[in-house]
């Protein structure tokens, strides 16, 4: 995920290893310390056995076990850092062997996701009685942590860090003969809410004919969303682009006027932490129009940098995108409030800085 690679490439007081499955995009991702530990032949059937006949979480086998703690004592590495709860689970055999610190960080689904299932909720809770800290990306996942009973001391809010240099702020004028550009960037699962986007912009194209709407992305729920589009009578307004590049995404965010990000909690129980797009979008100058979930209104403060309204509520949501382009000089106001918001909370350098004394302090 890129903002953990922005993370690991901008650590300068640690030496950073990575330890991975496979190596992917390496163009787009140059980073020399990697080191591969390959799935064992066998691995979909111990997958099948755990989550399917015991309805248990997969842990990693004895095998593989030793192969860490071989790669661990060869770099030797003073401290363990574990990207998403999930994968802390799964290396349960590991932290139990490792005798020096371990950081897990949670970054949203990773918290809620089937936490509902003794099973799985007993497993991640001895992962927390192992761990020596546990890093979250905003105050709701923290709430979530706490409640699956990792006493409140062990857990370190390390927010997202955004580099303002990538997407610097920059004004937009007033759309000419009312083309207005929305977009929403993202996964297209359920809990981005880009059905609750599509509605509320049915409502809005019909006020602003020449208005665009771009999804951009990819995902499960995409054949879903092209049909609802056409039920909706928007399609030829909507543009659905696939994914697409960094550099595509920002030129994306220069020509748009309201970026939208409904997010809402899926029937999982997935929830987010606070979506990177939105924070690069309102870095850019962006006014955000979203919804009161997880972390986002740690974020997005109400009537100021954005707009917040409850989960899948398209009627509310369609209020005020049309009030928005309604009243220009206001939508321009929260653009600017949006990125000094992020300039202030998410900068990277800021974040990095403080990730480097986590690791410090642990390890000393």
């Amino acid at each position: 995920m890129l903002h953990i690679y922005r993370q690991i490439v901008s650590l300068e007081r640690v030496r950073p290893v990575v330890i991975a499955r496979k190596r992917e995009n390496s163009d787009r991702f140059p980073f020399d310390e990697v080191r591969l530990v390959k799935k064992p032949a066998l691995h979909f059937l111990r997958r099948i056995w755990f989550k399917q006949i015991t309805d248990r979480p997969l842990k990693i086998s004895a095998r593989e076990t030793r192969v860490l703690q071989g790669v661990l004592a060869d770099v030797n590495a003073q401290l363990l850092h574990v990207y998403f709860g999930h994968i802390a689970v799964l290396l349960l055999p590991l932290l139990e062997k490792w005798s020096k610190p371990t950081l897990v960080s949670f970054h949203g689904a990773d918290v809620l996701v089937d936490m509902h299932k003794p099973t799985y909720r007993r497993a991640t809770q001895q992962m927390l009685a192992l761990v020596k800290g546990v890093l979250v990306r905003s105050e709701s996942l923290q709430r979530a942590v706490t409640e699956l009973g990792c006493p409140p001391e062990k857990i370190v809010l390390q927010r997202t860090g955004i580099p303002l240099d990538v997407f610097p702020f920059r004004e937009r004028p007033s759309p000419p003969n009312g083309e207005w550009r929305l977009l929403q960037a993202g996964r297209l699962i359920e809990k981005k809410g880009v059905a609750t986007t599509l509605r509320a912009f049915a409502k809005f194209h019909e006020i602003f004919p020449a208005s665009i709407m771009t999804i951009a992305g990819e995902g499960p729920q995409l054949e879903d969303l092209q049909k609802l589009a056409k039920e909706l009578g928007i399609a030829s307004a909507v543009s659905f682009p696939g994914f697409v590049s960094q550099s595509e995404l920002r030129e994306l965010f220069y020509s748009s006027h309201m970026f939208l990000h409904p997010s809402e909690t899926g029937r999982d129980g997935n929830q987010e932490g606070v979506p990177n797009s939105l924070l690069e979008a309102m870095a850019t100058g962006l006014a955000v129009f979203a919804t009161r979930h997880g972390g986002i209104p740690e974020a997005v403060e109400n009537g100021v940098s954005g707009v917040l309204v409850d989960e899948r509520d398209d009627e509310a949501l369609a209020k005020a995108i049309i009030f928005a382009a309604q009243h220009f000089e206001r939508l321009s106001e929260m653009g600017s409030a949006a990125a000094t918001q992020v300039a202030d909370k998410f900068e990277q350098a800021e974040q990095t800085r403080r990730l480097e004394e986590i690791y410090l302090r642990t390890i000393a």
